[in-house]
């Protein structure tokens, strides 16, 4: 029996006297696979997650966590865990990222600014791991083994290698320096929705106890969208004083909250760079390619604001970028 028609027979054992249709939903950046199914005029979503691929547990127990707090979230509402097999709660299809031409987007970002606080507050669970100095030293590996190794085939000289090590160990040392806090680690425009005038949260599974200014990146440097500059700095000036509201800071001046986030955003898009090759090389992903240089172009700009970190920017710019150009033409049909 093949692993759909498993998945068939699962959702009959449910549906077993409703005609139902099932179609598939684009897939995501993981091993999921997802489809829409619609029995007796109502909708619900089914989450393929096959567990020899992908471990469920934290998914389960995050879902149980968060929607404690408050969150909106899909609800499990029929699982096979043996076979990571899920009917979720049909929370629409209208995304953040389907509004960003919407008159009201600033309006959007503050009340995802002030949703984001609430998340980082969320107790820390077992199933949250901490996002400690192996765990992002070993992201930043994303990012020197799958596009400077892998997809452009470069070495990095003496020089180069020293400036890598210098750069990423001052991003490491600036993480963690940071207030501790619960962490979405993926907090953009395509894991936010909008739900009946509430904004609900998917792909949370991920979450760990990591640095403050990670979430706050993640949505306002969207490696999938980028802010025009004075917005940008109009809602981090909103997300630092709405982060003092709620008690997540206290002493910090706005400078230090901004060198926090500058650099949280570098090693964000560093990696992140790094898994849009890793989706390519090797899970055929050919839809990320389009977000690489993007994505370098925030590591450059921001990093030449700061002397410690120009040398990073002038590598990523001068050796990195000509070449995950040349090799994007290389691979256009």
């Amino acid at each position: 029996m093949t692993r759909f028609e498993s998945l068939q027979q699962f959702i009959n054992t449910h549906f077993s006297e409703q005609s139902y249709a099932l179609n598939a939903i684009t897939a995501d950046a993981s091993f999921r696979r997802y489809y829409r199914l619609n029995a007796e005029n109502k909708n619900f979503i089914v989450m393929d997650s096959d567990p020899k691929k992908v471990n469920n547990v934290p998914y389960i127990a995050l879902n149980k966590v968060f929607s404690e707090q408050g969150f909106l979230l899909p609800s499990i509402i029929h699982s096979d865990e043996q076979q990571g097999f899920f009917i979720l709660s049909d929370l629409g299809s209208t995304h953040l990222a389907d509004l960003l031409d919407d008159a009201n987007r600033s309006e959007y970002y503050q009340q995802l600014i002030s949703l984001s606080a609430k998340w980082a507050k969320t107790p820390a669970a077992p199933s949250m791991n901490p996002y400690d100095r192996d765990f992002i030293a070993l992201e930043l590996d994303i990012f020197k083994n799958w596009l400077v190794n892998d997809f452009i085939s470069a070495e990095l000289s003496a020089e180069q290698q020293q400036t890598w090590q210098t750069s990423t160990a001052l991003l490491i040392n600036t993480l963690l320096e940071q207030p501790t806090v619960t962490m979405h680690r993926d907090y953009h425009s395509r894991n936010i929705m909008r739900c009946e005038q509430q904004w609900a949260i998917i792909d949370y599974q991920d979450a760990v106890q990591g640095p403050l200014c990670y979430d706050l990146v993640s949505l306002l440097r969207d490696c999938y969208f980028k802010l025009p500059k004075d917005e940008l700095n109009h809602l981090l000036e909103f997300g630092y004083d709405e982060f003092k509201r709620q008690g997540l800071i206290a002493n910090e001046s706005f400078a230090e909250f901004k060198y926090w986030f500058d650099l949280t955003g570098l090693q964000r898009h560093l990696k992140a760079a790094g898994i849009f090759c890793r989706l390519y090389l090797r899970d055929g992903k050919q839809g990320y390619l389009a977000n690489i240089l993007p994505t370098l172009e925030y590591v450059i700009e921001v990093a030449a604001q700061y002397p410690e970190l120009s040398d990073l920017s002038a590598l990523i710019k001068t050796s990195v970028v000509p070449k995950v150009q040349q090799r994007l033409k290389e691979e256009q049909p």
